[in-house]
């Protein structure tokens, strides 16, 4: 039987930096004075170097443990140099495919597996109302309530299939606000009945395909709790989730260090106030310092009395089922990692989610004989997407597929002049220029140099890596085609779409009024 101290430590998910686990870490789980690990890109080098270190933590530890990671696909994507990565979850809702959505989560979980990872924080559940949103986007199937339900339903199955515990998040929704909890506190105020109409659809269809987990978000929404975040809340956590929802599975938070909650409330008390709203699973990502505070608060509290044993009782069950539950007795073989099969899937999910939104009768594919210079901004690259001689992932393929093809990669707002000039200097008849944005409706600087190319060359290929909703603000292109995400799969199919290899077919999920 645990003891309280371990009862707490249970409770706590935590990361720390460097591909092998410090010695501290291995400590703690030997102690059980933590119940998992949470992992990120910097303690990603290989395949074969990851399942050494989950290894490592499993088998220091005391009592089974929860290795977790953020493995949504598309842009937040923990494994991607050696691993499947996979389109995102925009791409799989313009798909309108949810078996094909259920397969890739299976393909990833299993991928998951055979690391020893038994957690994935995904799928998102948030619904993409919002524009001005900076977290969401392609990380949500769409803007359509129904369609992000049944997408979220299909890949808490695959990843089920895969014997991997999904996550439905940010509880109640995240799809409608403007500040990223990262930076600040985001609010939302006004009536709950769209709350309840829109963004709690999609979590009552998590609840009803029996989600392992809930993750809550860092928002506060006003007329719920105008005192507290939902992380932070009971009214949000024992009484929305809980209470109205009927759910009684493990509910998580998210990241306990982001700015939202420790500029309001520090590590420990903000431990204490989520555990006393509700919450079993605490994720402290970075911070030895703020994971050691955390503990130390709950403990405190529990001695004291200001947590229950009861309240705790309650959590501690939650958390055995979950470990029991995807204890992952038959791990998949490491060499399923990216595998071809895993790869040919994730291609097909890319091209299935691949929108073209444009298309003149004077449109042709780009063929060899043609010049073809692709202006690609790069401000908000994955952090492995950068090859050491300043490529991207996206013009290395277009020069695997087109090595005539020239690349400009824009970093910053001072490189207007090179993008005018290679606009300039080619012929719009016969020659082809692509822009590549991410994200230039949040960007007004990219979205301005885009437009500034494009009225010089407008028979352009505008290509939106992320949000489509850059079509809003960049008008004149001759071409638009959505890729709905960046990731690898989901550039190659763009560039495949532009060589004529398919005609894209994916459906956008989001309403847009293009730019004339």
């Amino acid at each position: 039987m645990l003891t309280l101290k371990e009862k707490i430590g249970q409770m706590l998910m935590v990361g720390f930096d460097g591909a092998v686990a410090p010695a501290y870490l291995l400590n703690w789980l030997a102690s059980g004075r933590v119940g998992g690990v949470y992992l990120f890109a910097r303690n990603v080098e290989s395949p074969a170097q990851v399942k050494q270190l989950v290894d490592s933590c499993h088998n220091a530890a005391k009592y089974p443990i929860l290795v977790g990671i953020d493995q949504e696909g598309g842009a937040i994507a923990r494994l991607r140099a050696g691993f499947s990565e996979s389109p995102g979850a925009m791409a799989l809702g313009a798909s309108r495919d949810t078996q094909l959505a259920e397969d890739i989560a299976f393909m990833m979980g299993r991928e998951l597996a055979a690391l020893g990872i038994n957690w994935n924080f995904a799928p998102v559940a948030d619904v993409a109302h919002n524009s001005a949103n900076p977290s969401v986007g392609t990380r949500s199937p769409g803007a359509d309530k129904e369609l992000v339900r049944d997408f979220v339903i299909a890949q808490i199955k695959g990843f089920s299939r895969a014997g991997v515990a999904s996550t439905a998040k940010h509880f109640p929704g995240l799809g409608n606000t403007e500040i990223d909890t990262h930076e600040a506190l985001a609010k939302v105020s006004g009536p709950l009945r769209y709350l309840y109409e829109e963004d709690l659809m999609p979590f009552r269809g998590a609840i009803s395909a029996n989600a392992p987990c809930i993750m809550t978000t860092h928002v506060m929404f006003e007329e719920l709790d105008d005192r507290y975040p939902a992380s932070l809340s009971p009214r949000v956590i024992d009484g929305l989730l809980r209470s109205e929802l009927g759910y009684d599975r493990a509910v998580c938070t998210d990241c306990m260090e982001m700015k939202a909650v420790t500029d309001g409330w520090g590590a420990g008390e903000s431990a204490v106030l989520a555990v006393l709203a509700g919450v079993d699973i605490l994720l402290f990502s970075h911070s030895r310092a703020r994971q050691e505070a955390a503990y130390d608060a709950l403990l405190e509290a529990a001695e004291s009395g200001r947590i229950s044993t009861e309240r705790i009782d309650k959590s501690s069950a939650r958390i055995g089922a979950i470990k029991r539950r995807y204890q992952l007795d038959d791990r998949p073989p490491l060499e399923i990692v990216a595998c071809e099969a895993h790869r040919s899937l994730a291609g097909k999910a890319a091209r299935a989610g691949t929108v073209l939104l444009r298309v003149p009768d004077r449109w042709y594919p780009a063929r060899s004989q043609s010049r073809l210079v692709c202006i690609e901004f790069a401000t908000q690259l994955h952090s492995n997407e950068e090859d050491q001689d300043g490529g991207t992932a996206l013009s290395r393929y277009l020069r695997q597929r087109l090595p005539h093809a020239e690349s400009l990669i824009v970093r910053s707002k001072s490189e207007l002049d090179p993008i005018l000039a290679q606009a300039e200097s080619l012929d719009a008849a016969s020659e082809i220029m692509i822009i590549a944005t991410r994200n230039a409706h949040l960007l007004p600087w990219q979205a301005q140099a885009a437009q500034a190319a494009i009225d010089r060359h407008p028979a352009a290929v505008l290509l939106c890596l992320r949000d489509p909703y850059d079509a809003e603000v960049i008008s004149g292109a001759g071409v638009i085609l959505c890729s709905n995400g960046d990731s690898a799969p989901s550039l190659a199919a763009a560039v495949d779409a532009i060589c004529g290899d398919y005609a894209p077919g994916g459906m956008l999920t989001v309403d847009l009024e293009l730019a004339l």
